[in-house]
Protein backbone atom coordinates (compact mmCIF):
# COMPACT_ATOMS: atom_id res chain seq x y z
CA UNK A 1 0.00 0.00 0.00
CA UNK A 2 3.04 2.54 0.94
CA UNK A 3 4.74 1.70 -2.65
CA UNK A 4 1.28 3.22 -4.64
CA UNK A 5 1.06 5.95 -2.23
CA UNK A 6 4.90 6.81 -3.11
CA UNK A 7 4.22 6.31 -6.86
CA UNK A 8 0.96 8.83 -6.40
CA UNK A 9 3.01 11.34 -4.32
CA UNK A 10 6.28 10.93 -7.24
CA UNK A 11 3.84 11.49 -9.81
CA UNK A 12 1.87 14.35 -7.85
CA UNK A 13 5.69 15.84 -7.62
CA UNK A 14 6.44 15.54 -11.21
CA UNK A 15 3.20 17.09 -12.85
CA UNK A 16 3.92 20.10 -10.28
CA UNK A 17 7.21 20.79 -11.54
CA UNK A 18 6.33 21.13 -15.12
CA UNK A 19 3.09 22.96 -14.45
CA UNK A 20 5.71 25.61 -12.54
CA UNK A 21 8.76 25.14 -15.08
CA UNK A 22 5.74 25.86 -18.01
CA UNK A 23 4.85 28.55 -16.56
CA UNK A 24 8.27 29.90 -15.35
CA UNK A 25 9.19 29.49 -19.76
CA UNK A 26 5.93 31.07 -20.71
CA UNK A 27 6.72 34.32 -18.15
CA UNK A 28 10.21 34.70 -18.92
CA UNK A 29 10.03 34.26 -23.21
CA UNK A 30 6.43 36.67 -22.86
CA UNK A 31 8.08 39.62 -25.08
CA UNK A 32 8.99 36.99 -27.46
CA UNK A 33 6.04 35.01 -27.75
CA UNK A 34 3.78 38.27 -27.95
CA UNK A 35 5.97 39.78 -31.07
CA UNK A 36 5.88 36.14 -32.88
CA UNK A 37 2.39 35.85 -32.62
CA UNK A 38 1.41 39.62 -34.14
CA UNK A 39 4.37 39.28 -36.65
CA UNK A 40 2.02 35.92 -37.50
CA UNK A 41 -1.08 37.64 -37.44
CA UNK A 42 -0.15 40.40 -39.71
CA UNK A 43 2.00 38.65 -42.10
CA UNK A 44 -1.72 36.96 -42.83
CA UNK A 45 -3.41 39.80 -43.69
CA UNK A 46 -1.13 39.85 -46.62
CA UNK A 47 1.39 42.73 -46.52
CA UNK A 48 -1.07 45.02 -45.78
CA UNK A 49 -3.21 44.08 -48.48
CA UNK A 50 -6.53 44.87 -46.72
CA UNK A 51 -5.57 48.18 -45.20
CA UNK A 52 -4.59 49.55 -48.57
CA UNK A 53 -8.17 48.22 -50.24
CA UNK A 54 -9.68 49.98 -47.14
CA UNK A 55 -7.93 52.92 -46.73
CA UNK A 56 -7.94 53.86 -49.96
CA UNK A 57 -11.24 55.60 -50.62
CA UNK A 58 -13.19 52.51 -50.78
CA UNK A 59 -15.27 54.10 -47.97
CA UNK A 60 -17.52 57.06 -48.17
CA UNK A 61 -16.86 59.43 -46.10
CA UNK A 62 -19.34 61.46 -43.80
CA UNK A 63 -20.31 64.93 -44.63
CA UNK A 64 -19.17 67.36 -41.55
CA UNK A 65 -22.43 68.07 -39.97
CA UNK A 66 -24.28 64.75 -40.72
CA UNK A 67 -26.12 63.01 -37.71
CA UNK A 68 -24.44 60.69 -36.30
CA UNK A 69 -25.66 56.92 -38.05
CA UNK A 70 -25.37 54.56 -35.19
CA UNK A 71 -28.19 56.77 -32.99
CA UNK A 72 -31.55 55.63 -34.27
CA UNK A 73 -34.11 58.26 -34.69
CA UNK A 74 -36.37 58.33 -32.50
CA UNK A 75 -40.25 59.78 -33.30
CA UNK A 76 -41.30 61.62 -30.66
CA UNK A 77 -43.41 60.76 -27.99
CA UNK A 78 -46.81 60.80 -27.82
CA UNK A 79 -48.65 63.28 -25.80
CA UNK A 80 -49.50 61.72 -22.45
CA UNK A 81 -52.65 60.00 -21.57
CA UNK A 82 -55.60 62.20 -19.45
CA UNK A 83 -58.30 60.44 -17.53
Amino acid sequence: MQKIVNIIAIASGVVSLAVVGAAGYVYVQKDAIIESVTEKALGSIGGGALSGALGGGSLPTIPQGAPDASVPDFAPAAPPVQF
